[in-house]
């Protein structure tokens, strides 16, 4: 299989960031290195949660990583190295190839590492 043809293996790495500078920080590392095709950072969002037996609020800074199977492992162990949280949020979502759109998903495949 030729680099950029395998679409039914592009994931979407979800996580949060306390601000939009460390997200930003981070995923222009992520992109360089081609862990990442792409990362959309998100405007604050309102989180609520359960932490250490309270409910607490914060604002945070949401990030969507674009990339493919072969490069989650590698981009989530470099997440949980370089998060300041003790515990961040890190979600693998898999791309359905069904409804996306092919020439999109062969871009991801293409910018990232194999």
């Amino acid at each position: 299989m030729q680099k950029g043809s395998d679409v039914d293996q592009i994931v979407l790495l979800y996580t949060t960031w306390p601000d939009a500078e460390t997200a930003e920080t981070f995923a222009a590392e992520a992109v360089a290195e081609r862990l990442a095709a792409c990362a959309n950072i998100l405007s604050g969002a309102r989180s609520i949660y359960r932490w250490e037996g309270a409910v607490e609020r914060a604002v945070e800074t949401p990030v969507i990583f674009k990339t493919r199977t072969t490069c989650v492992e590698r981009l989530t162990a470099l997440i949980l190295e370089r998060h300041p949280y003790d515990t961040p949020a890190v979600v693998a979502l898999p791309v359905a190839p069904g409804g996306s759109n092919p020439a999109y998903l062969a871009w991801v495949g293409t910018e990232t590492l194999e």
